[in-house]
């Protein structure tokens, strides 16, 4: 049962630095140091800053060395992992590895937190410790319910519920780190929509929960597909997301008829998707 008993108010326990914080970093040079300036303005401290760089051709290692030595506190130890470019899951995945952190915190090089993220989800965290995942809302975003799923404060994310849509947002979730025992890594193989894999196979195996609070600027407020980045490219988009439908078939989270209803659903949101990106044109 979810309490909202004790969010606001850490308890001893919680007030120590309990979180990793795991960014992979490519051609970041004009965001990662206010992405990292939303790091060490959180009212609660993680332990932990591992910025991943993946091959980044940019002056983004600069920026964050720069960052780094203009910091006058070592309350937050900051690692900088030097790569070859292996895409963004593998770039998680080594941060991951790394992390000492009783919980991982991702985020990306070009979104920002906003000062309490922490502080609420870890109070949650110790208030309700049933929770092993939990997630923000981002951009403003406040749910009342989607179509016939009601939301709450705080409101349980099934892998069933993430077949219909991705409620989670790759900058807003924290996790235990021994969630990553049982369910494993990010799929480096999957380029796009590996993030969506990822949760359907932790949700299909933890408690996961959604904070109906919008505490996570993502892209600078852009829109989430078919402006920039990974996002722009629909077709590729698509076929990750078609391949997640067929990884919840293969884990039994959905039969055969409503995995084939699935694939035709995903098909008819991806013309959507085309029709807004050529309206905005």
């Amino acid at each position: 049962m979810l309490t909202n008993q004790g969010e606001t108010h850490l308890n001893a326990t919680a007030t120590m630095p309990l979180v990793s914080v795991v960014i992979p970093m490519y051609q970041a040079e004009q965001s990662i140091q206010k992405t990292l300036t939303s790091v060490v303005n959180q009212q609660y401290r993680p332990l932990e800053v591992i910025i991943v760089n993946d091959g980044s051709r940019d002056r983004s290692i600069d920026e964050v060395q720069r960052f780094i030595a203009a910091q006058n506190t070592d309350y937050i130890t900051f690692k900088l992992i030097n790569q070859p470019n292996r895409g963004v899951s593998c770039a998680r995945n080594v941060g991951m590895r790394q992390a000492k952190g009783l919980f991982i915190a991702l985020l990306d090089a070009d979104d920002e937190w906003l000062p309490t993220k922490l502080e609420r989800q870890i109070g949650i965290l110790r208030a309700n410790p049933a929770i092993d995942f939990l997630g923000t809302n981002r951009n403003g975003e406040y749910w009342k319910r989607w179509l016939f799923k009601k939301f709450q404060h705080l409101t349980p994310i099934s892998a069933h519920l993430l077949l219909y849509k991705t409620f989670f947002v790759t900058p807003t979730v924290i996790f235990k780190r021994e969630v990553l025992d049982k369910t494993g890594y990010f799929d480096e193989q999957q380029r796009y929509a590996e993030e969506g894999n990822f949760w359907i196979r932790v949700c299909n195996e933890h408690h996961c929960v959604l904070l109906n609070e919008s505490l996570v600027i993502t892209g600078d407020g852009k829109p989430n597909f078919g402006f920039s980045g990974l996002s722009s490219n629909l077709k590729e988009m698509e076929k990750g997301e078609l391949k997640n439908m067929r990884l919840g078939y293969q884990l039994g989270v959905v039969g055969f008829l409503e995995y084939v209803f699935l694939v035709f659903y995903s098909l008819i949101k991806y013309i959507r998707r085309l029709a807004i990106v050529k309206l905005r044109r």
